[in-house]
């Protein structure tokens, strides 16, 4: 089944290069109407030509997504055009990348106020049009540093999970309003990447073969509370999962028996995806329910 589009408007961040700009065609080409934000007014102005060469739609915004007021006016601005705003791609993002006892807080803040608050604030500004219309998609762009860790990279990998926990709780809210939330972990050879990855590792690595997921995710039929990895023409899903566990109820050497049994608590035989936070709380309860307390 084709992917149709037409008549819905899109917001890309971080649209004037790289994955952005690729998310940005790759919706065009479906029939979106999409605003190209970035902070270089030359890449936004070449997104935006190379649409409308191509026969799409497309402006242009250029400021930082760490501006709230320019973010709002942004929003508005594509409502006031097109009449709603119905798929926003938070996809902006910079990397200071250090080991974290050589990091300065500043590089730490920094990174968290461009891709945790940055995002917040562009969904935070597309929401109420959403919730209005009833109707919207919102993506977020998680990472593997984020999800799984990597060296270097303290800073980027706490933006980036803590992009999952919003995700997972705008999900639940968004829901009855027709508004899907979900996140996308890409793996491609950006601006980003340059100078941390060899050639080699990052042959295959195009970010055209990342920006499908963007479509199907901001389709009428998309999921939602979904993590969807992509990269090299290759798509996988991430979860986060729980145990089944044990319980010790209160005893004496609770400590000593959680110790002693790292291996069963681990054992993910069973495992479950909570669907809400709630459900750690009612599975513990359950184990008070239905197993007596050791001496």
């Amino acid at each position: 089944m084709t992917i149709d589009l037409t008549g819905r408007v899109a917001v890309v961040t971080g649209a004037g290069g790289g994955l952005g700009r690729t998310h940005a065609m790759a919706l065009a080409r479906h029939g979106a109407k999409v605003v190209i934000n970035d902070m270089s007014a030359p890449g936004v102005e070449a997104v935006v030509a190379e649409i409308t060469a191509a026969g799409g739609e497309a402006v242009g915004c250029v400021c930082s997504v760490t501006d709230r007021q320019a973010v709002s006016a942004m929003i508005q601005g594509a409502v006031h055009r097109w009449g709603s705003i119905d798929i926003l791609v938070n996809n902006a993002g910079i990397l200071r990348d250090r080991t974290f006892a050589k990091m300065e807080l500043d590089d730490f803040e920094l990174v968290l106020s461009v891709h945790l608050m940055g995002s917040v604030n562009v969904t935070k500004a597309a929401w109420p049009f959403m919730q209005a219309q009833g109707y919207g998609r919102v993506i977020f762009t998680t990472s593997s540093s984020g999800l799984y860790g990597n060296f270097g990279q303290s800073n980027y990998g706490a933006a980036k999970m803590a992009l999952v926990g919003l995700m997972q709780t705008l999900a639940l809210e968004g829901r009855k309003s027709g508004i899907h939330v979900n996140c996308l972990a890409p793996s491609a050879a950006t601006q980003m990447t340059e100078g941390l990855y060899s050639a080699d590792d990052l042959k295959g690595l195009s970010s055209d073969l990342v920006s499908p997921g963007v479509v199907a995710l901001a389709a009428e039929g998309a999921p939602t509370r979904t993590i969807l990895l992509a990269g090299a023409g290759a798509f996988e899903q991430a979860h986060i999962t729980m145990t089944q566990g044990i319980y010790v109820g209160d005893a004496r050497d609770a400590a000593e028996q959680v110790q002693a049994q790292w291996s069963v608590i681990s054992d993910r035989a069973g495992e479950l995806v909570p669907d809400s936070g709630a459900a750690q709380y009612k599975h513990e309860v359950r184990h008070t329910l239905a197993e007596p307390v050791p001496a």
